[in-house]
């Protein structure tokens, strides 16, 4: 999806392990290593955003997913939780334009994938070692290495 607004958008991350391997897309606009995500869309809620991009980028349905977060069980008319992001960023994607980025950990019950050719170059799992070697952004290998260690990988 296309920018919403002029100075800034909502986008989430999905920083997504299976076993002891991380998901990263390499994005043909950025031209790099980043997670699975994208733009939260005028008409859905971050957790909303956060499972369709997964599903639109990477092929992987809810229900193969775990969130490292939690929300109450309960429930009240007119009102919904949300899970809340791991991390909050912004960062500038052009001159005049940044992003806010929900930052979501994940684990996958399963490593198929498939890859979003209008979007990305590739699509890997990378292990922790190719991720501390590789030509990847450095906050990119933070929350990489953020979410193996939550989800004991490290």
């Amino acid at each position: 999806m296309a920018h919403i607004h002029q100075n800034i958008d909502f986008v989430t991350e999905a920083f997504i392990v299976y076993k002891s391997k991380v998901l990263l897309v390499n994005h043909i606009g950025a031209g790099t290593w980043l997670p699975v995500g994208g733009h939260i869309e005028l008409t859905e809620d971050p957790e909303e955003g956060l499972f369709r991009e997964i599903e639109e980028e990477a092929g992987i349905k809810q229900r193969d997913l775990r969130i490292f977060s939690e929300k109450p069980k309960e429930k009240f008319k007119n009102f919904k939780f949300l899970y809340p992001p791991s991390f909050l960023d912004i960062h500038k994607i052009k001159e005049g334009h940044k992003h806010i980025g929900l930052i979501y950990f994940l684990k996958s019950a399963t490593d198929k994938i498939k890859l979003k050719e209008d979007e990305h170059f590739e699509i890997k799992w990378f292990t922790k070692e190719e991720i501390e070697k590789g030509d990847i952004l450095p906050q990119i290998k933070f929350y990489a290495s953020k979410t193996l260690k939550i989800w004991n990988f490290v």
